[in-house]
């Protein structure tokens, strides 16, 4: 794993990530590990396949569903501030 400064990371984004291809890059802020670079490929690998949020509140049972609202009426109705 490679290490790198916040600074330099600001001073030479394209180093960070062609050495991030081989191997995870850790990035520093003040001597301290704040963030890891990955490759997506690396990062896929890590995460596994997962359900985005769309497919999480997706719901498939939905499609039959059937959905008629009603006419609204009378929404609009004047209030007596006094």
């Amino acid at each position: 794993m490679q290490i790198i400064s916040s600074r330099m990371l600001n001073q030479n984004i394209n180093k960070a990530k062609k050495a991030a291809l081989n191997s995870p890059v850790m990035i520093t802020n003040r001597g301290k590990a704040t963030h890891v670079l990955l490759s997506i490929g690396e990062y896929e690998r890590i995460a596994g396949k997962q359900k985005s949020l769309l497919e999480h509140l997706g719901m498939p049972e939905a499609a039959e569903i059937t959905f008629e609202p009603g006419k609204i009426n009378n929404l609009l109705q004047r209030v007596d501030f006094t």
